[in-house]
């Protein structure tokens, strides 16, 4: 009765998601590509790849940028015990499934999951026969789950986390979704708490191991996007906004003009430089009007435009995948989302670089990454703006080498979890 529920709701609310999908293709053109694929429907070279020899698939599914990432390191760890190894990974943005590109190797497949629904979900497990599912963080999809475990295929959930916001529905919810959770033959949790709030929802502490989180381990340093974008930048001490959502780009453009100020009093002063790396490049065009807006001109990393030498430059960093390579440049960074109630972005990186870090007072997605830099007076978190402002402009006048050092050792400790998890993954049974 539970899952014909689930079934029936789905099919009510369907209909009213369909114009989101519909405004989403209009306004990005990747997310039109391979639409057929969310209705468990795919194109020759699919069922090609499908016919070809060798073992059987191992399909991990990920969101977006971030879990791709955990996916992608995922992926690596296994192909060195098992280089023989086939994955089918799944996303459900267009953005993911740029980032995924770069993740798969040419026996791999790459789709976009199917929606949880259940002649979607039995068309797409039919057809790909996985010899195991992995699902990535809190892509908890109730229909996807119990078809794959009566089907015999081992499901895992990795680097699991519940958020502040999902923690109440999945205790009130424990009816229903200690149903889903028993489909699990293993989850790796990535903190105390998120286990504390799994078995709040239904899971089995049996079923659980509390690892720390998979992201210490996907973090990498990459050497020559540094040395390409250093020569696109020009030159000069960094201010970084990585990740910014809208607003955040403010703090950064007003903590640069007071840098700016200090600087400019003082003699034989390095030429400073500010680089915004927004998370959503569709809102290029309005962070470029704000740089403008404060009195900058702009150099458009999308555009090709490069360093003129100008004293007056930001530059906007509107391109996929360079990200960490600007983390390896900076001197200081603020990392974006975290200004707003939606959890923040990934602060690993830059950390792992020896950058000094600072974020705003919302983390919540990285909420046990977060308590382990604190911990180790690796990260500096403040609660407004005005703080936020203030910090880096100290940080970028002063500077503050332990920080950077301690936050490099921070994530270097915590490194090792992702092979461990494989071998428990490699080894399992349904």
């Amino acid at each position: 009765m539970k899952w014909a529920l689930y079934n029936f709701l789905f099919a009510c609310v369907f209909p009213f998601l369909l114009p989101g999908f519909l405004i989403r293709m209009l306004r990005r053109g990747g997310y039109r590509a391979h639409m057929g694929e969310r209705f468990g429907l795919y194109d020759h070279a699919v069922h090609a790849a499908l016919k070809q020899p060798g073992a059987r698939f191992v399909w991990v599914h990920a969101v977006s940028v971030g879990e791709v990432q955990v996916a992608g390191q995922l992926m690596r760890a296994w192909r060195e015990v098992e280089s023989s190894v086939r994955f089918c990974l799944s996303v459900t943005s267009s953005t993911g499934h740029t980032v995924a590109l770069k993740e798969v190797t040419a026996n791999d497949l790459l789709i976009y999951n199917p929606l949880d629904f259940p002649n979607f979900v039995k068309s797409a497990l039919g057809l790909i026969q996985p010899r195991a599912l992995i699902l990535t963080e809190s892509e908890i999809w109730p229909i996807f789950i119990r078809h794959a475990k009566k089907m015999g295929i081992p499901v895992f959930l990795i680097n699991a986390r519940v958020s502040d916001r999902s923690a109440p529905r999945y205790a009130k919810g424990k009816f229903f979704f200690k149903d889903v959770f028993a489909c699990f033959t293993r989850i790796f949790s990535q903190s105390e708490l998120d286990t504390a709030r799994l078995i709040a929802g239904g899971a089995q502490a049996v079923q659980i191991e509390t690892t720390g989180s998979f992201k210490f381990d996907v973090a990498r340093r990459n050497e020559a996007k540094e040395r390409e974008l250093a020569e696109w930048i020009g030159g000069g001490r960094i201010l970084l906004g990585g990740s910014t959502w809208p607003g955040e780009e403010r703090i950064l453009l007003r903590a640069y003009q007071r840098i700016r100020a200090a600087l400019s009093e003082a003699t034989g002063a390095q030429k400073s430089v500010l680089v915004l790396a927004p998370r959503h490049f569709e809102k290029a065009d309005a962070v470029e009007a704000a740089i403008r807006e404060f009195g900058f001109s702009c150099v458009r990393r999308s555009r090709g435009e490069k360093a003129t030498g100008d004293p007056n430059e930001v530059f906007l960093a509107d391109t996929t995948g360079e990200l960490m390579g600007l983390y390896g440049l900076a001197e200081v960074v603020f990392v974006g989302k975290s200004m707003c109630a939606h959890g923040s972005q990934n602060m690993i990186e830059p950390c792992l670089c020896g950058k000094p870090t600072v974020v705003g007072p919302y983390t919540e997605n990285f909420r046990s990454v977060m308590s382990d830099l604190l911990e180790s007076q690796a990260i500096i978190q403040e609660k407004d703006e005005k703080g936020v402002e203030d910090t880096l402009v100290n940080l970028f006048l002063k500077g503050d080498a332990a920080l950077g050092k301690r936050a490099a050792e921070a994530v270097s400790h915590r490194r090792g979890v992702v092979p461990r998890c494989v071998e428990t993954i490699r080894s399992a049974r349904a």
